[in-house]
């Protein structure tokens, strides 16, 4: 299993796990990477040290030591090939250059990406998703109809000027993709 840093043109950094570096390009090439948080298609891979599992516990000190450096050599070829294919990939793509923590990004704004999701994550264990029906269970709990309670749905524009009209205060908060439904 092959593990990449990747990102998108908005500079969103995340993990893509792949059976090969060629997967990983067929995948590319097709158009079926996409940004967790924003959906975007322009995904790049990222530099990123090849990781492999190892696993010697039950073997001879002698064997472990001729398997390590087997083990060293393939994973400075590994290395070499993948940091090559990384710059032929990186540089066919042509994608524009967003911040990514390895282009120098303060860490105060990957914190602050962390704390932003942390929240959206928190909200929407916290409410009741009721969908389309957002307008009408927010006008029902606005003049005493239904129990108060934390919502979050979909609204149109007019619905949500309506709402206001009628005082009844919302946010519209966009939700990355990957927040909408559980993970395994």
């Amino acid at each position: 299993m092959l593990v990449l840093n990747l990102a998108c043109e908005a500079g969103h950094a995340f993990e893509g796990w792949f059976a090969s570096s060629t997967d990983f390009e067929s995948q590319q090439a097709r158009g079926l990477l996409s940004c967790p948080l924003c959906n975007s298609v322009s995904v790049r891979r990222m530099p990123s040290a090849p990781r492999l599992n190892l696993s010697s516990a039950a073997e001879p000190r002698a064997a472990r030591s001729a398997k390590s450096a087997q083990a060293a050599e393939a994973a400075e070829a590994a290395e070499a090939a993948e940091a090559e294919r990384a710059r032929a990939t990186e540089a066919s793509t042509k994608l524009p250059a967003g911040p990514t923590p390895s282009d120098g990004v303060p860490p105060i704004a990957i914190e602050l990406q962390k704390q932003v999701l942390q929240a959206v994550r928190t909200l929407m264990a916290k409410t009741e998703d009721v969908g389309d029906r957002f307008a009408t269970e927010a006008r029902r709990i606005h003049y005493g109809e239904a129990e108060e309670r934390g919502i979050r749905g979909r609204a149109t524009p007019d619905e949500a000027r309506e709402l206001a009209d009628e005082g009844i205060d919302i946010v519209a908060l966009p939700v990355p993709d990957a927040l909408k439904d559980p993970l395994q």
